[in-house]
């Protein structure tokens, strides 16, 4: 026990350290201590690299110190589906600033494993709804969250499911437009991290050309924004960055709002707005991506 021991605490020291990178904020200990502490599942696994998540690695064992390192873990290898980057993850959950007691909401939990995370921070005083779309990750993350009492797993979709207030809502699955019912369901105080991707191309083109290594696609690959209710709007700011398997099945997605969300990102436009606005409004100066749904936008000062 003691080997996996170190291993765990090696591996928080690793991604702690690598989630830091570029951020202003210090390391949240009670985050490092979920990474320490919660197990990251059974073996064998089929893992990959953050700088090349398309070279897929069997382990030959079950060893189960072998997870414990900046590796993705596939989850539905013939959809594309990993458990997404630990060091991505340390960088998004500290910057949601997660604290004791708190009602978290987490949209795509896959199996569970930094739902795990999630609820090791906010402890048994808080409470974790973790919801997945996909029914057999969310059978798995029921069955390995079951003896995590603060943590209730739902089978289903994210951007119907109204679960409640929530103090902070942490999404794992690319979306293009920020949802309205997630945002209705955010505290004032608190915020969500929700990652934004241009979503151009059908599901089944996605998986094919994941699988088959086509690095130049633009599915799922964004920037993850922490939004922050304030008392006169929606405060946004980037956290990069995020590549996450697309929302499909859950939205339907505006072909014309993906080209010009796609063309955003390219150029930096969205790095550079500090503000999110829902209300309908003509298009003004402050606006940096207007469309139908949002607007990002520079309202607020610098």
């Amino acid at each position: 026990m003691a080997g996996i021991d170190a291993a765990r605490r090696r591996y928080a020291e690793l991604v702690s350290e690598q989630g830091s990178i570029g951020s202003t904020r210090p390391f949240s200990p009670r985050l490092f201590a979920a990474f320490a502490e919660v197990p990251r599942g059974k073996g064998p696994w089929r893992i990959s690299r953050p700088s090349d998540p398309w070279t897929k690695i069997e382990t030959p064992d079950d060893d189960p110190e072998r997870p414990y390192d900046d590796v993705l873990v596939s989850l539905i290898a013939d959809k594309a589906l990993a458990n997404r980057s630990p060091s991505g993850h340390a960088r998004w959950l500290n910057a949601l600033d997660l604290q004791p007691s708190d009602r978290v909401l987490h949209c795509g939990c896959g199996t569970g494993y930094y739902t795990a995370i999630i609820a090791h921070v906010v402890g048994n005083s808080g409470h974790v709804t973790a919801i997945e779309l996909e029914q057999s990750l969310a059978s798995l993350a029921e069955k390995n969250l079951r003896h995590v009492s603060h943590v209730e797993v739902i089978a289903g979709n994210a951007t119907t499911y109204d679960a409640g207030k929530a103090d902070a809502i942490y999404v794992s699955a690319g979306a293009t437009h920020p949802l309205p019912l997630l945002a209705r369901q955010s505290h004032a105080r608190r915020q969500v991290n929700f990652p934004d991707g241009a979503i151009a191309q059908r599901r089944e083109s996605w998986i094919v050309n994941a699988r088959a290594g086509n690095r130049d696609f633009e599915t799922g690959l964004g920037l993850m924004l922490r939004i922050q209710r304030t008392a006169t709007g929606y405060a946004t700011a980037v956290v990069p960055p995020a590549v996450f398997f697309p929302c499909f099945g859950a939205i339907d997605h505006d072909p014309e709002a993906d080209r010009m969300l796609g063309e955003a990102l390219r150029s930096g436009v969205v790095a550079q707005a500090n503000s999110l606005r829902r209300e309908p409004h003509d298009r003004d100066a402050s606006c940096l991506l207007h469309v139908e749904q949002y607007c990002f936008s520079k309202l607020f000062p610098d």
